[in-house]
This record gives C-alpha cells, sequence and structure tokens, in this order.
C-alpha cells in the first residue's frame, strides 16, 4: 500500500471521531460537517479494506481491527505532530546544528575570542566555524551561512551588510625606526609597501586614500607579496614593511602601540563584510542569532 495525503487525512479524522467519541462531535474540532467526517471514515475503511467502526444511531466502538489500527498510528500522529512542533519552533528558539563558512580574518582575529560568550548564551546550539577563502556553494556544502569581505557577487543568495570598515595604512614602531615615518602618502614612493595579492584579479591591489571626496591613488612597492591577511599582518608587525589593513581587525595592535596608523587624515577608504545565506523567508533564530552577534561583536 503506498502513503498518500489522503491516507493520512483519513488516519487523523479516525483520530478525532475516537478522541471525541461520536462524529458530530469530530466534525466540531475538525471543522466539518458530520456527514464529511463519515464520508473520510467511509473512505479509509475501503482504502484498508477492513471495517473500523461498528456505529448506530446512539453510540460508536473500534473494531477489533480498528483498535489494533488505531494503536498503532496514534503514535505515529504524535510524532508527526512533534516535529511540526520542533520545526516551528526554530524560527523562535535557537538550538540545532549552525555550520558558517567565515572569513578566516574575521574569524581569527574578531570572532574567535568572543566565540565562548556566543555558546555560553545559547547552550542548545551546535556551533560549526568553517574558515575558507572561498565560499563555493552553500547548499550543497551543507552550510546554512556565509559571511565575506568585500562586494557580494551577483548571485541568488541574500546578502546582509554587517558593516563598512576602514581601511587604513600602518606599520610597526621597527620599521618607522629604519625607515622614518612617511609624512604624506605620496612619500610612500619611497618605503618598502607589502603588497596584497587581489583573488579575483591575481594582481597585487591598488593603493588608494580618500578623504572628504578626494580619491589619491599612490604607486606603491615592495619584494614581499602576499594572499593572506594573518601573513601580511604578521610581516607588517614584524617591520618588514608598510600595509594597508581593515581597521576591524587592529584595534587592538593600535591601542597597544604595535602597529602605528600613518595617514588618519585620510580616513574615508571603507570595505564592507556581509553575510550571504539562501533565504529570507523563515530565517532561523540559530542563523538570526549569530548574524545579531556579529554586528554586536563590530559595534
Amino acid at each position: 500500500m503506498n502513503f498518500d495525503g489522503r491516507l493520512l487525512s483519513g488516519v487523523t479524522v479516525l483520530a478525532a471521531v475516537v478522541a471525541a467519541g461520536s462524529f458530530v462531535n469530530a466534525a466540531e474540532v475538525l471543522g466539518l460537517s458530520a456527514s464529511g467526517v463519515s464520508r473520510a471514515i467511509a473512505r479509509l475503511e475501503a482504502r484498508l479494506g477492513v471495517r473500523l467502526l461498528d456505529r448506530t444511531t446512539r453510540s460508536l466502538r473500534l473494531t477489533d481491527e480498528g483498535a489494533r489500527f488505531y494503536q498503532q498510528v496514534v503514535p505515529l500522529l504524535d510524532g508527526i505532530a512533534d516535529a511540526a512542533a520542533g520545526l516551528s519552533g526554530a524560527t523562535a528558539t535557537v538550538r540545532g546544528k549552525l555550520r558558517v563558512s567565515v572569513e578566516p580574518f574575521f574569524s581569527r582575529l574578531v570572532l574567535a575570542p568572543r566565540l565562548g560568550d556566543f555558546i555560553a548564551r545559547y547552550q542548545e546550539l551546535e556551533l560549526e566555524i568553517v574558515t575558507s577563502d572561498e565560499m563555493g556553494d552553500l547548499v550543497a556544502q551543507g552550510l546554512d551561512a556565509a559571511i565575506r569581505f568585500g562586494p557580494p557577487p551577483p548571485s541568488a543568495l541574500v546578502a546582509r551588510h554587517l558593516l563598512d570598515t576602514r581601511i587604513i595604512t600602518v606599520a610597526a614602531p621597527a620599521y618607522l625606526a629604519r625607515h622614518g615615518r612617511p609624512e604624506r602618502p605620496e612619500d610612500l614612493a619611497r618605503h618598502v609597501c607589502i603588497q596584497f595579492r587581489d583573488p579575483r584579479t591575481g594582481r597585487p591591489f591598488s593603493w588608494e586614500f580618500h578623504a572628504g571626496g578626494r580619491v589619491l591613488p599612490v604607486a606603491t612597492s615592495g619584494p614581499l607579496t602576499v594572499s593572506d591577511v594573518g601573513t601580511m599582518l604578521g610581516a607588517c608587525l614584524a617591520g618588514a614593511g608598510i600595509a594597508q589593513v581593515m581597521a576591524l581587525g587592529v584595534k587592538d595592535l593600535l591601542a597597544h602601540g604595535e602597529l602605528v596608523e600613518l595617514f588618519p587624515g585620510w580616513p574615508d577608504e571603507t570595505f564592507p563584510l556581509y553575510a550571504l545565506y539562501p533565504s529570507r523567508q523563515h530565517l532561523p533564530a540559530k542563523l538570526r542569532a549569530f548574524l545579531d552577534f556579529c554586528s554586536e561583536t563590530i559595534r
């Protein structure tokens, strides 16, 4: 016997009749007519090939076959109800497993120090952070969302803008002690600058300075080119050269004097951070909570 929706509907009507004690009472519970309930039971009996109920004008009772069938299907109906309740609660309760692909720089320097607070806040949640520079296919990889810097590429994914972080030019005190501090962006032509390769073009990013609507491009050079923000930051901290970095990840280094911002008078170049996920409809509470946590973390 193949399952179909009419079978499930008939079983639901049978359960309502048994619980209510009559066709009339079951009809009120189900929002049907008494004749509609009677027809549903008749169709179910015809489908199963057995009589489920003995009924008179004054009473009804389950047949032996009906009682056995009822005892078997009621736990299944309860399971369906529990499953539906669990799913409907998914949009209101933070629980279950959440897998998020996060850009390594953001994961390591911004999220990691605060993840303990997030996990403690939502103890029914199991969080998996997948660090990767490449986003790939979220659905195929079983990922709930991705966190990425840069304008989102055209796609069917929902893009939620989380922030714009400043791009700043920094150097370590050790570098400045050896080479002097550039006073103007143009002075960088005479300094060692760490180049960062753009993964989309394969070429190093151009250096620009923005202030009050003015954009100043500056040609820079240096013997070191990297494709990982962590490597660039480590080399800069070691005094290997001047670098352009996202302010979001170096606040503590600036506050402790491990890095020096060189041109605070050029503050307007920014880079966006986005969350990307498959659909905006029925957003699970676990994903909403994580995105809100990201927003809290970067304020």
